[in-house]
């Protein structure tokens, strides 16, 4: 394949108003909120413009100030129907978590969070270093849980009450390759903390989870070189052989793809989507030749 393709591969779709799905739903106003984590870059930074364009106020935080202050210029570029704010915050320090949950709830009335940040570190157990897996947990379970205990009074305190969290899993939320054991510890226990939340939900505080398979985003393309050199193989062998050798469906979804998910699992059509899973893996988990 030529090298332009390749790139084309890799390269995600923008989020714009055509790439978007928006929906009707009387919660989806500047008046509501939602908070959404990894909003610096890749899925969390989709998954703010995407609530934007439908109307909400999303609250994008990260440790990146500089990317935060691209996804808010981006909004602004869309004309979105709502906004996007921004918060520097560090999910491994619960002080700051506090600060972040008080920020998002000064904007509006809080009735969404989507726990995207994640990270990845490749090792196998026995050489896995404790501080990476610390610090994995930290920020892709400890600090979930953490923002939803923090979370849920506001949405309770809503004038109905309506409200969710969407968790982002991934297909290594249900089955596991090696060396990820810090990233699949940390998916099976966002999908434990997806279920406990709508164990003690009322219907309409609810929650789900997402699962994909692999994204294009920085955390996954950027590995992809790498991988490629160390195995003597092209770009587009570890694309198809490597990493969509299960799956049925022979393309990286695009962030916008996932985004346009939390879209669907917040609103109101998702109202029978509590404690559940959308697993949007395009059959690697599900099926086998």
């Amino acid at each position: 394949m030529a090298d332009s393709d390749t790139r084309e591969r890799l390269e995600p779709r923008p989020v714009t108003e055509e790439t978007v799905l928006t929906v009707d739903d009387d919660h989806f106003v500047p008046e509501s909120v939602c908070l959404v984590t990894g909003g610096a870059s890749g899925i969390g930074r989709a998954i703010a413009l995407a609530m934007a364009a439908n109307g909400l106020t999303a609250v994008a935080t990260d440790v990146d100030e500089d990317g935060l202050a691209e996804t808010s210029d981006m909004a602004a570029d869309m004309d979105a129907r709502g906004g996007v704010k921004t918060v520097v915050g560090d999910l491994t320090d619960d002080g700051d978590i506090e600060r972040i949950v008080e920020t998002a709830s000064g904007h509006g009335d809080l009735r969404y969070l989507a726990n995207v940040a994640g990270m990845q570190h490749i090792d196998a157990i026995e050489d896995f270093p404790m501080e990476q897996y610390d610090r994995m947990h930290d920020v892709m379970l400890r600090a979930p849980l953490h923002l939803a205990k923090l979370t849920l009074p506001h949405v309770r305190a809503t004038d109905d009450g309506v409200g969710a969290v969407g968790n982002m899993a991934s297909v290594h939320g249900h089955y596991v390759t090696a060396d990820k054991v810090g990233y699949n510890v940390s998916k099976f226990g966002l999908r434990g903390l997806t279920q406990s939340i709508a164990a003690e939900g009322d219907g309409d505080l609810r929650s789900f989870s997402v699962s994909t398979g692999y994204v294009k985003t920085p955390l996954v393309t950027g590995q992809i070189p790498d991988t490629a050199e160390q195995r003597g193989l092209t770009v587009d062998e570890v694309i198809d052989d490597v990493m969509l050798g299960q799956s049925r469906v022979k393309e990286m979804m695009d962030p916008v793809d996932v985004a346009n998910l939390f879209v669907f699992g917040f609103s109101k059509h998702a109202r029978h989507l509590n404690g559940g899973d959308l697993p949007f893996d395009g059959g690697m988990t599900l099926t086998y030749e």
